[in-house]
């Protein structure tokens, strides 16, 4: 069973890292920022559009990186419509606390189905370089938002 999902796993990871969603930019988005990795040459811009009322209408991103890093912010982008700027923090929160500790339960905050979907990064915390790798969409999207 285990096997299986690392699989399964390993096969959303390379999906999303070869055929990202939402890699484009969105002109004059109201949110937006640059992140890099210098560890591995990683480099991401995240963009962030929100209605009057905060609510995330649209998020993309530009870049390079490592299937691990491109995979993560395709997610990312996509989980993050609908979410207002607050819960977009709450699941870096989680994202991040995962990523770091492989605390599955790190995701609490988040809603169960993006919980499952961003169970496939949390092998990540058992190699410490591949963390900033995962993580990387996710504080640049926090570095934009504040």
């Amino acid at each position: 069973m285990f096997d299986e999902l690392r699989e399964l796993y390993q096969e959303v990871i390379l999906d999303h890292g070869k055929s990202p969603r939402n890699f484009r930019e969105i002109d004059h988005a109201k949110y937006h920022a640059h992140g890099n990795n210098p560890m591995c040459g990683d480099q991401l811009e995240v963009f962030v559009e929100t209605d009057d009322s905060g609510n995330i209408t649209d998020a993309s991103f530009l870049g390079k990186g490592c299937a691990i890093s491109v995979a993560s912010a395709s997610l990312m982008t996509e989980m993050l419509r609908g979410k207002n700027i607050d819960e977009a923090r709450r699941m870096f929160d989680g994202f991040h606390e995962m990523c770091t500790t492989g605390a599955e339960n790190a995701l609490t905050g988040v809603g169960q189905e993006d919980a499952d979907r961003l169970q496939v990064l949390s092998g990540v915390s058992e190699f410490p370089m591949r963390v900033k790798c995962a993580t990387l969409a996710w504080h640049t999207m926090n570095a934009a938002t504040k």
